[in-house]
C-alpha cells in the first residue's frame, strides 16, 4: 500500500541561527496573484536509486534553505506596516515523502511520458502534492494567515520519482525558482558525490534594491483587489506541440517585408500566431465589436534589462514586470486588427515593441507608482479579471531545467500543475523536453481556453499546420 512520511526540515546549520530573521517584501512581491505555485519535476529512476535519492534531497534541501533562507519561513506583518518573511530559529520547511503502492492503481512514469508529462496524465493532483499548497488563489495563500513560504513532496513511483515544488508567488517568479533549483541541484550533487559544495552569494536573494518604505501617512488606497471577470466560460487547459522546424516557418511568415524596421524574434512569431488563432476561433462565440481594443499581457524577465547596477545571475526573488497592452507606450490593437486586418509582422512587432517597453526606466516607475499604495494587493496581476478574449504569455522556456545534475539524475523535464483551477486566457510556454531523440522537438505550449472551442481550434487547417495536439493539461 502507498505510504506517507512527513519530515520537518530545518536549514543545514539552524543551531547557529539568530532567533528571528526578516526579510521585507519588496515593492515587486507581492505584483503576482497571493497564490501558490506547484512545480513538478520529472525524475527517470532505477529503484535501487531512489531511496538514495530521497536522503539525497533532503540533505540539499536542508543546505539550499540555509543560503536562500527567506524560502524558509512564513509570510507576516511588519509592526511599521508591510509584510516581510520572517524565519525563526525553530522554523522548518514541510518535506513528505510519498511512495505509492506498486500494486495501486497510479500512472507510471513511462504513461505520463507517453501522455508529454500532462497534468491530466497525473489524474488527482492531490496525489501527488501537498493538497493546501497547489496553485491557485486560495486562502492559504492569503499573506494575512501567515502563509508557509514553501513546501515539498517526493512521490516515489513506478520507472522514477516526481518531485513537487511549492512555493509561494511572492517568493519568486519562474526565474527565481529556477535559480533556487539550480542552487538545489548543485547542493544535491555535492552531497551524492562528497565533493565541495557551489558557491553561495547572498545578494541573490537581496531585494532591497527594490524595496521603498514610505511614511504611513503618504499612502494611498488603490482600486478595488481584482476579481475573476463574470463573463468567462468553462476552461479547459490543452497542450499542444510546436515543432523546431514549424516554429522556424512561423518566423519567416511574421518577418516584416522590411526586415531592418524592425527585428522580431521566435517568441514574437508564434505569439502573434497564437494570438491570431485564438481571436478567430473566440470571436464568434463571444461577439466583440471589431473595433475593441484586445488586452495581451506578458511576464518580463527583468534580470538581463537591468545593468545600473547588474543583478546576480542567479537572483532568486521576483525581478518580473508585466508588460500590458492597456499600459504600454504602444497603440493597442482591435480584434479586426488581430484576427485578419494586420499583417502577422505586425502583430509580432507589436509584441516586440511591448517587450521592449520593459527597460530599467520602466522598473523605476513602476515601482514608484507601486510603493504609496497601502495595499499591493489591489494592484496584483488577475489574468482573469480581464474580459474573454483577453492573453497573457508566461515563457518557461529560460527556465529549462532538464540540464540540472542532482547527482542520482537529471529531470526530464518540468512542468506547472494546474490542478482544479484553470485561468482563464494564460498561455505558457515550455522549453523542449530533455535527452528527447527527435531533432525536431520543439516548444510546448499549455494554452488555457473556452473548453467548448477546444474542438474547433484543432479543426482549423491554419493550426495543425503548425501545431500538435499533444492532450488536455
Amino acid at each position: 500500500m502507498s505510504s506517507r512520511e512527513v519530515f520537518q526540515l530545518r536549514p543545514f546549520g539552524w543551531e547557529q541561527d539568530p532567533e528571528e530573521e526578516r526579510f521585507k517584501l519588496s515593492v515587486l512581491d507581492p505584483t503576482p496573484q497571493a497564490a501558490y505555485n506547484h512545480y513538478a519535476l520529472f525524475f527517470r529512476l532505477d529503484d535501487a536509486k531512489k531511496n538514495d535519492a530521497v536522503e539525497i534531497l533532503k540533505a540539499g534541501l536542508q543546505r539550499t534553505l540555509s543560503q536562500a533562507r527567506y524560502m524558509c519561513a512564513t509570510i507576516d506583518r511588519d509592526p511599521q506596516g508591510g509584510y516581510s518573511f520572517v524565519k525563526r530559529k525553530e522554523s522548518t520547511v514541510q518535506f513528505v515523502v510519498h511512495r505509492l503502492d506498486p500494486n495501486g492503481n497510479h500512472p507510471s512514469l513511462d504513461s505520463i511520458e507517453a501522455s508529454y508529462f500532462s497534468g491530466n496524465s497525473l489524474g488527482d493532483v492531490n496525489l501527488w502534492s501537498i493538497p493546501e499548497l497547489t496553485w491557485g488563489e486560495r486562502p492559504e495563500a492569503d499573506p494575512d494567515c501567515s502563509p508557509a513560504v514553501a513546501a515539498y513532496q517526493i512521490n516515489i513511483m513506478d520507472g522514477g520519482l516526481i518531485f513537487s515544488m511549492h512555493n509561494h508567488h511572492y517568493s519568486c517568479d519562474v526565474m527565481g525558482w529556477a535559480n533556487f533549483t539550480r542552487q538545489l541541484a548543485e547542493n544535491c550533487f555535492a552531497v551524492s558525490n562528497s565533493t565541495d559544495f557551489p558557491s553561495w552569494n547572498p545578494a541573490c536573494i537581496d531585494a532591497s534594491r527594490f524595496t521603498k518604505d514610505l511614511p504611513a501617512e503618504s499612502l494611498v488606497d488603490g482600486p478595488a483587489i481584482p476579481q475573476m471577470h463574470p463573463d468567462h466560460k468553462e476552461q479547459q487547459a490543452v497542450l499542444f506541440h510546436l515543432p523546431k522546424s514549424k516554429a522556424e516557418a512561423l518566423k519567416k511568415l511574421a518577418m516584416p517585408t522590411d526586415p531592418a524596421s524592425h527585428w522580431i524574434s521566435t517568441y514574437d512569431a508564434t505569439c502573434a500566431y497564437v494570438w491570431r488563432m485564438l481571436t478567430k476561433v473566440r470571436a464568434p462565440l463571444h461577439k466583440p465589436d471589431s473595433s475593441t481594443p484586445l488586452w495581451w499581457g506578458e511576464a518580463v524577465n527583468m534580470r538581463p534589462r537591468l545593468s545600473n547596477p547588474p543583478v546576480p545571475e542567479r537572483m532568486m526573488r521576483n525581478v518580473v514586470a508585466g508588460a500590458f497592452s492597456d499600459t504600454a507606450p504602444v497603440p493597442p490593437l482591435t480584434v479586426a486588427d488581430v484576427a485578419s486586418d494586420a499583417p502577422l509582422s505586425k502583430l509580432a512587432g507589436y509584441i516586440r515593441a511591448l517587450t521592449e517597453s520593459c527597460n530599467e526606466e520602466h522598473l523605476k516607475r513602476l515601482i514608484g507608482f507601486i510603493a504609496p499604495i497601502k495595499d499591493k494587493r489591489t494592484i496584483s496581476l488577475r489574468v482573469d479579471a480581464h474580459p474573454p478574449m483577453s492573453m497573457f504569455v508566461t515563457d518557461h522556456r529560460p527556465a529549462d531545467v532538464s540540464g540540472f545534475d542532482f547527482g542520482f539524475a537529471k529531470p526530464i523535464t518540468h512542468r506547472h500543475l494546474w490542478g482544479g483551477h484553470k485561468t482563464a486566457g494564460v498561455v505558457l510556454i515550455y522549453p523542449p523536453v530533455g535527452g528527447t531523440a527527435s531533432a525536431d522537438e520543439g516548444f510546448m505550449f499549455a494554452i488555457t481556453m473556452e473548453k467548448e472551442l477546444v474542438a474547433k481550434l484543432m479543426e482549423s487547417p491554419e493550426w495543425t499546420e503548425y501545431f500538435d495536439y499533444r492532450g488536455i493539461d
